[in-house]
């Protein structure tokens, strides 16, 4: 959550930075679009409006016969009133409008199109949420014509979206009126048939031909003759039972003979009687004749002989009545049977008959279904159409005005203090767009980070901006703690007390190079080394003017002369502060620096001197500065803050690389404190401490800090530094 918020704080602070930097391009985009906006504001022309306030009905368009409450759908919803909004705005509305009011002719215009187009460029039509209140404002340089117009383009939606309902409501009546033309021809063709099934069918009203039968709706058919089949399937059972009884007693006396036919009698159902009697007869005389025997009568008794001769007769008698009873049972079964065959011929005729009837009789009751459904249709029909036409003759108003439109005493167009306002927050937004825009596009360096990020090399000190050479300020200067900063970070990166040659290098000119190397050679000398400081610039040499004396003599006279370098360095009004000269500037530069006896210079002025400093020219274009980079220990970069694009700052640190030098480190130099506020806590104890509250700053408690190079070596005595003017600023003490 803590570094969340570190993270919105930076953000923050890089943003109001950004708008500090570019505070005046704002406030110049900001100036010049409000200008514009009250410029413009000025010169349009004043219009006055013409407000209508109506509310859009929602009228069913369709006839629906079937279901009254339901209607169309869309005249219910949110789009139909958004569609009969923008209807308000198209030709067919506003066409009768320019006629009505002759704007052609007003506003004096080549054609009614041109109307039209300026008609609907000064309309505005505006639709409130959720209800269905809309307004019309129309506005022009007259305030009666900005009222008639509006009032004019109400009714004339209302007017076409009147003549719109009509014709379509007609329309549809038209089509209705056909409909029941169709449904009423329907109608009597299925009458027509009805009539044909019953006549067909031998139907009278409601009564079959014939009587005793009714038409029953929905049901079958019943009459005299299902009850005649009914009978005669009956009968046509009781003779299936008859047959099969004969059947049956025929199969049971079949097989018998009279003595079985005798001894099962009493178990046989027989409806003869005198088979019966004689049966039982004969029963009795065995009877009597088994009492005979047994009071002691033989066989050949003469009462048991007359009982004998009575019951073989009366056997005989049995047998033949037995036969001819199965015979009379047989002529029952052949009669049974034709009776039942002659029924189920009846009976099959009949039902033949019966069915016939029944598809009669349903294809009438269909008929005469289809007949009344149609009525019942044409009856819904004829009373929707009665209905709508009734309705086309009440027809409801399209909208409802609750504010006609009136002539207005103040001009509403153009609105002044709103296009002020929105002026302003242009010119504000396009400001910071712009300002964040360039600050997106710049490449300069611009932080610490930039520079640590893409060299990969410490910042040893941040100059800021309007420092000017120190040595000729008098009193305490707090700018001078800055490069007193540097020359700490270089004391404590070098690498041996025997690296004391520096070169100071830039991507370019007016970087601030050669102010920064006086400045610091001038602190230096102040921190008790003895410093030689020497203008290797051939090209455009400026150290000496810093110095106020004349470079005729100097670096390039040792280089191509036999004089001893007491002739040419030069003491300065600082001390132990030296200075030699650039000399006269040769044709070429870089090979003079690139030779044996500037090596031998640097190692002779490297053993006499606690510190060298060589002021070098940009080392992009240019070789010299490549070569004095290869030959010194250690080599700074002075980077102008928000001037050299990074990947060029990359470039002069991989050209010093190249030739075998040694970046230790980037001056940022003539940063702006009051536009950056970061650099302000770097730079914000400069003047915290004054020379009375630093004792240990003076010339013995900087000797017991600094790091001596050669220091058995004795001061060297060289010439002193004269002014420019009095000429040979060579000469030796």
């Amino acid at each position: 959550m803590n570094e969340s918020g570190n993270e919105l704080q930076k953000h923050a602070m890089d943003t109001w930075q950004v708008v500090k930097n570019r505070l005046g391009l704002i406030t110049l985009c900001f100036i010049l679009i409000f200008a514009a906006a009250a410029v413009l504001t000025y010169i349009m022309p004043r219009k006055y409006r013409g407000h209508v306030e109506m509310t859009i009905e929602r009228i069913t368009q369709d006839i629906n016969v079937f279901d009254r409450n339901r209607g169309d759908s869309l005249a219910f919803t949110q789009e139909y009133i958004k569609t009969q909004f923008e209807t308000i705005t198209k030709p067919t509305t506003l066409y009768p409008v320019v006629e009505t009011l002759d704007l052609v002719k007003r506003w004096e215009l080549p054609s009614r199109q041109a109307a039209l187009a300026k008609l609907r460029g000064n309309l505005e039509t505006q639709s409130m949420l959720r209800s269905d209140f809309v307004s019309i404002d129309f506005y022009d340089q007259d305030p009666q014509l900005a009222a008639d117009v509006a009032n004019e383009v109400a009714k004339s939606y209302m007017a076409q979206r009147n003549s719109i309902e009509t014709e379509k409501k007609q329309k549809a009546l038209t089509v209705l009126q056909q409909q029941i033309s169709d449904q009423e021809d329907l109608r009597r063709q299925a009458q027509v048939r009805s009539q044909e099934a019953k006549r067909k069918a031998g139907i009278v009203g409601d009564w079959m031909a014939g009587g005793g039968s009714s038409l029953n709706p929905g049901g079958e058919m019943r009459s005299e003759k299902d009850s005649m089949v009914i009978s005669r399937e009956q009968a046509l059972l009781q003779a299936d039972q008859d047959i099969l009884s004969l059947e049956a007693q025929i199969g049971q006396l079949g097989p018998l003979s009279a003595d079985e036919l005798i001894a099962r009698a009493s178990g046989l159902k027989l409806d003869n009687s005198s088979l019966i009697g004689q049966t039982t007869k004969y029963q009795d005389l065995l009877v009597q004749r088994e009492g005979m025997m047994n009071a002691g009568m033989g066989r050949k008794h003469p009462n048991v002989e007359s009982l004998t001769s009575q019951i073989d007769t009366l056997k005989l008698q049995i047998d033949a009545e037995a036969k001819a009873h199965v015979m009379g049972l047989q002529g029952r079964l052949d009669g049974a049977k034709k009776l039942r065959a002659s029924l189920q011929d009846y009976n099959d005729d009949a039902k033949k008959e019966l069915m016939d009837m029944q598809s009669l009789y349903n294809e009438y009751k269909t008929a005469k279904d289809e007949v009344t459904y149609l009525e019942e249709l044409l009856v819904k029909m004829r009373s929707r159409f009665f209905e709508e036409k009734a309705g086309l003759e009440l027809v409801k108003s399209p909208a409802t005005i609750y504010a006609d439109a009136e002539p207005e005493t103040k001009p509403a167009k153009p609105n002044v203090p709103l296009h002020l306002a929105l002026g302003g927050v242009l010119g504000l937004m396009f400001g910071l767009g712009l300002a964040f825009f360039l600050e997106y596009m710049d490449t300069t360096v611009k932080s610490l980070d930039d520079v640590e990020q893409y060299l990969g090399v410490p910042v040893l000190a941040i100059v800021p901006k309007g420092v000017g050479v120190l040595h000729r300020a008098s009193g305490f200067s707090p700018d001078a703690e800055a490069y007193r900063i540097l020359r700490t970070n270089i004391e404590f990166n070098r690498q041996s007390a025997n690296s004391n040659c520096i070169s100071v290098v830039s991507g370019g000119a007016g970087e601030g190079k050669s102010t920064t190397m006086v400045n610091l050679a001038y602190v230096c000398a102040q921190g008790g080394y003895n410093v030689l400081l020497i203008d290797a610039d051939l090209r455009r040499p400026s150290q000496h003017k810093h110095f106020d004396v004349s470079h005729t003599t100097g670096l390039t006279n040792y280089l191509t002369t036999d004089i001893q370098i007491e002739d040419v360095v030069m003491r300065t009004q600082v001390e132990n502060l030296y200075f030699l000269p650039s000399g006269l500037l040769p044709a070429d530069s870089a090979g003079l620096l690139n030779s044996q006896r500037m090596v031998d210079l640097i190692a002779e002025v490297k053993s006499r001197f606690d510190l060298v400093l060589i002021d070098s020219p940009p080392i992009l274009g240019v070789s010299d500065a490549s070569v004095l980079a290869n030959e010194a220990d250690m080599s700074i970069i002075v980077v102008q803050h928000r001037k050299l694009p990074r990947h060029m700052l990359l470039r002069v640190k991989q050209t010093v690389e190249n030739v075998g030098g040694k970046v230790v480190g980037v001056v940022l130099n003539n940063v702006d404190l009051s536009s950056d506020v970061e650099y302000q806590y770097y730079t914000s104890y400069y003047t915290y401490y004054s020379p009375t509250n630093s004792p240990s700053d003076g010339p013995e408690g900087k000797k017991s800090r600094r790091r001596r190079i050669k220091t058995e070596t004795t001061a060297p005595v060289f010439a002193e530094a004269r002014p420019a003017s009095s000429g040979g600023a060579g000469d030796l003490f």
